[in-house]
């Protein structure tokens, strides 16, 4: 089960989780996503939810697991990338739904997976966070704090959770080639008067690969938690990104 999935990075793990063979449910908030999501892989169910709403989120995981039997995955994916300002001039509104979607979707589905995953004895929770969960992140207070969140959020859970014979593992993205980036790109480059071609070249130089990273790589990463090589790794924040080496540092 994988939420946020019609588009970005959840729709590269959902399509990469069904060409290997497993049986896939995911769910987006977006309705043209969703559409636009079945039509390209009617293989996979994909239901309308907004994962930040408790009753969705258990009308979602009764309709999946009643088709499943049962839960070896479950990928956190949800999240939103919050405002681009100083701290001073965030709406409060901003912030709660910044955490909203981006931790408590998080607790909410993970409230649903536990009960499953333990009756069965196993199971793997990977939890989306990001290098701004790593580092702290100018211009980003929402968005760093929910991220560092689900880093500790990921490490309680791999100790409550590991009797049960169920892993909890972070995967920290560093920025992502795709539409959602060239958004933050350019409200970075709005709120400091550079262009985002600028943005762009400087991100790139805080990255010691020098380059961005593609959803596919996070989506491979997932598939190596969820295989037999990654069956003893857990409570792990593990880095997607061309190794950072810090972030919004150069002005």
């Amino acid at each position: 089960m994988i939420t946020a999935a019609a588009s970005g990075i959840g729709r590269e793990v959902a399509r990469a989780f069904m060409e290997a063979g497993a049986r896939v449910e995911i769910c987006d908030v977006d309705e043209n996503a969703v559409a636009a999501f079945e039509k390209d892989y009617p293989e996979i169910v994909c239901t309308k939810a907004d994962v930040t709403v408790e009753a969705d989120v258990r009308a979602f995981f009764n309709t999946a697991l009643e088709r499943l039997g049962g839960l070896d995955v479950l990928v956190n994916n949800a999240g939103v990338s919050g405002p681009t300002a100083p701290v001073n001039e965030i709406a409060l509104a901003d912030w709660q739904r910044t955490l909203a979607v981006n931790l408590d979707s998080t607790f909410l589905c993970t409230q649903q997976a536990v009960p499953v995953m333990q009756k069965q004895g196993s199971g793997l929770i990977v939890n989306m966070a990001s290098t701004a969960g790593l580092f702290g992140y100018p211009r980003r207070a929402p968005y760093a704090a929910a991220k560092w969140a689900i880093i500790g959020l990921t490490k309680t859970l791999a100790m409550e959770l590991g009797p049960s014979g169920i892993r909890v593992n972070a995967i920290c993205p560093g920025s992502v080639d795709g539409e959602r980036i060239e958004r933050v790109i350019q409200a970075e480059a709005d709120a400091t008067g550079k262009t985002a071609a600028a943005v762009r070249r400087e991100w790139e130089g805080q990255v010691s690969m020098r380059t961005f990273v593609t959803a596919r790589d996070v989506a491979e990463v997932i598939l190596f938690l969820a295989s037999k090589a990654g069956a003893r790794i857990s409570g792990q924040s593990l880095a997607v990104d061309g190794h950072t080496e810090g972030l919004g540092m150069t002005e």
